[in-house]
């Protein structure tokens, strides 16, 4: 079995690093945004729209703060950047935010022109490059020890 070389995080608080402690916050909005938009186009209730501009809100803020931390380590570790799923998970992350906040700003619209059609198709988007982020990032932690303690 191969060792793992541990690769400590830049950004934590008391030995924890903050990065996969935030990230849970925007992937929960950002599914849950979707699911609102669905309900919102079966429903046609103002209800539905509205939450999914509240979800990508809270989505976005949260995915702001993990997208500082995870830079910080990015930045602040060269071990980080050398691992093979560094990059891709960088981008695909910032292609996910540029989208999110894309999102938010057409959900500040009234409700049918929110979701429908460049809102749904912007949730649909985002929620499908994140398990592939999520892919990468996890295998950062399990494969090459980035954030892990000893």
């Amino acid at each position: 079995m191969q060792d793992i070389v541990r690769v400590r995080s830049t950004a934590q608080i008391a030995g924890h690093p903050i990065h996969p402690m935030l990230v849970p916050i925007p992937i929960v909005c950002f599914i849950g945004a979707l699911l609102t938009d669905i309900t919102y186009l079966i429903s046609a209730e103002m209800m539905w729209a509205d939450f999914s501009a509240w979800l990508l809100l809270v989505g976005v803020i949260f995915g702001v703060l993990a997208a500082i931390a995870g830079l910080t380590d990015f930045l602040g570790n060269r071990l980080v950047r050398a691992q093979a799923p560094a990059w891709p998970h960088l981008i695909g992350n910032g292609v996910a935010m540029i989208l999110a906040v894309i999102n938010l700003l057409i959900h500040t619209r009234d409700a049918w022109t929110s979701v429908g059609p460049w809102g749904l198709v912007l949730s649909v988007l985002t929620v499908l490059i994140l398990p592939v982020t999520g892919w990468l990032g996890w295998g950062m932690v399990y494969r090459h020890g980035v954030g892990v303690a000893r």
